[in-house]
């Protein structure tokens, strides 16, 4: 049985890891924080406390690479956006874990598939909430957008399980996840 520090550690391992390959994913994307993705698997695979620790983490790298590396224009609105990001984050998270209860007993990929389509309209619902703020909003609802936005977060999705698969059967241990009741 393993002990309350390796439940720890393993939970911040898998933090580390999913957010390093989140930042992997933005600097290959400009920027383009695969936050729907991160979200469904940490929806499934981590405790709540340890998704939204993730989301933070994923969020705060993304905001280094973009103002650090990718030289974003220090401005007000930037950083409106930028906060923005982090509440869409954790909304995406928190909307991906919301049916989850109800399909306990699906398969895997099954879960996944409904964490995604939830944390992605969560994503979503939040940046139309601050594109209504901010601007934007005939971004922020272009079907074309979005759907190429869906689709690459779900190949992101695929890539992301793929890597946790092989970790997983390298041995890294899971993170632990809560008992459903």
């Amino acid at each position: 049985m393993t002990t309350t520090l390796s439940k720890s550690g393993a939970s911040m391992l898998w933090i580390l890891l999913l957010t390093a390959a989140s930042t992997v994913t933005t600097l290959a994307l400009a920027c383009a924080t695969p936050f729907p993705s991160l979200a469904a698997l940490a929806a499934v695979h981590m405790r709540r406390r340890d998704g939204i620790a993730t989301m933070l983490f994923a969020w705060a790298a993304s905001q280094a690479v973009g103002f650090g590396l990718l030289h974003y224009p220090h401005e007000a609105t930037t950083f409106a956006w930028g906060g923005a990001l982090g509440v869409g984050s954790v909304a995406s998270l928190l909307a991906a874990r919301t049916l989850l209860p109800r399909f306990a007993e699906a398969p895997v990929w099954a879960r996944l598939a409904i964490a995604y389509v939830a944390g992605f309209l969560g994503f979503k619902l939040a940046m139309l909430a601050a594109a209504l703020v901010l601007g934007g909003v005939h971004t922020a609802v272009d079907p074309m957008i979005m759907a190429n936005q869906f689709v690459r977060n779900a190949a992101i999705l695929a890539g992301l399980y793929a890597l946790y698969r092989g970790l997983l059967a390298l041995g890294v241990p899971a993170a632990p996840v809560e008992a459903t009741a």
